[in-house]
């Protein structure tokens, strides 16, 4: 996090000289307001910049075999540009090398980690055990210690989901 406010610091002196030479470029014919207003525009761009750029910093940082099943875009009326461009604030992940194959009763059943990051002031990540029902394309969270069905938990995946695929599609 101070990494973000210094970089927005040397974004905005760095507009702020853009300015500057802009002004003495115009032999002083522009205003001197002109500086601190470059200034906060560069701030602003780097801020911007940044909450577009999370989603594919947080992927790129990801192993080879985690695959993205959701992502979740919003737009917020403090960041009006996101009614243009919707920004993507959360996504769940599958890692497939975690995976677990099961066979019960001539039901295909694995067993995985559903990971899901969420971009707040400090990044936030929620992980959860499931059941995946292949057959039947249903799935059950699993109680963290130990690893028992949370059966009033069941819900039913369409078979047409990234999720789905992504856990039932490698078997």
């Amino acid at each position: 996090m101070i990494w973000h406010l210094i970089a927005a610091i040397f974004a905005g002196l760095g507009a702020a000289g853009i300015g500057l030479m802009l002004r003495l470029a115009s032999g002083k014919r522009l205003p001197t307001w002109i500086i601190p207003v470059c200034a906060g525009l560069g701030m602003l761009g780097y801020q911007i910049h940044y909450e577009y750029s999370w989603f594919d910093h947080k992927q790129s940082q990801l192993p080879t075999t985690a695959r993205v099943v959701d992502t979740e875009q919003d737009s917020m009326p403090w960041r009006p540009w996101t009614y243009l461009y919707p920004m993507t604030k959360a996504f769940s992940v599958v890692d497939q090398s975690s995976m677990v194959l099961r066979q019960a009763e001539e039901q295909q059943l694995v067993e995985f980690i559903l990971y899901r990051f969420e971009k707040e002031y400090v990044d936030q990540l929620h992980h959860q055990p499931y059941l995946m029902n292949c057959s039947t394309a249903e799935m059950v969270p699993l109680t963290n210690g130990s690893r028992q069905p949370r059966l009033d938990a069941l819900r039913q995946i369409e078979q047409e989901s990234r999720l789905f695929q992504a856990v039932c599609s490698p078997w």
